[in-house]
């Protein structure tokens, strides 16, 4: 997977060649960008990111570019020359992890961006989890996923052949392909791999 990236939206020139430079030298990949919508015209990034980002922009501001964002793996820290509470609040609750009043230290800044980037790293995770157990799902056949259903529920092989119109002995035969299919270790691990795939209870 990549090295993370760091991307910082501000319209003066200078602030963002600071950032730029101070950002790299704490270790991390920069873009800059001029506007919102410069930052909007590249390419969606793969992997953990965060978005450092001015609230006062000439085109879009960084309150309307988080609306359109909308994306739990890229973190956003505002920085601004002149926050209010309630620009603040509404920042926060649409989901920024840090608002920040200019002039602030670098070592808060770079804090900042190392909590985001973590969080960043969690959330793709997951998500490549995610992923992993939807691909691992699809490979079921539709017996075998009904055979599934059955179990996590907490049916015994039993049952689940008598709701099936098949023997026990080829419900055991689905059951450990489903096992092996999904990768699952145990009967547990089964159920929260249905919990997570919000596999409907039968």
């Amino acid at each position: 997977m990549s090295a993370p990236l760091v991307f910082v939206v501000d319209d003066d020139v200078s602030v963002r060649e600071s950032l730029d430079a101070l950002i790299r030298f704490d270790g991390w990949r920069v873009e800059t960008f001029a506007s919102a919508q410069e930052f909007l015209d590249r390419p969606p990034v793969e992997g953990a990111s965060c978005l450092v980002l001015d609230v006062s922009l000439p085109d879009l501001s960084g309150l309307d570019l988080q609306k359109q964002i909308q994306r739990m793996d890229m973190p956003i820290i505002f920085i601004t020359g002149h926050g209010d509470i309630p620009m603040t609040v509404q920042a926060m609750k649409a989901g920024a992890v840090e608002f920040l009043t200019k002039p602030f230290s670098d070592t808060i800044l770079l804090s900042a961006i190392r909590d985001a980037i973590d969080r960043s790293r969690a959330v793709c995770g997951h998500e490549a989890e995610m992923q992993a157990l939807r691909s691992c799902y699809a490979s079921l056949s539709r017996r075998e996923r009904e055979v599934m259903a059955s179990v996590v529920s907490g049916r015994a092989n039993k049952q689940v052949g008598g709701e099936l119109g098949i023997s026990e002995i080829t419900v055991k035969a689905h059951r450990g392909h489903v096992m092996r299919k999904m990768k699952a270790a145990s009967l547990a691990d089964l159920v929260r791999m249905a919990a997570a795939l919000n596999l409907p209870r039968t």
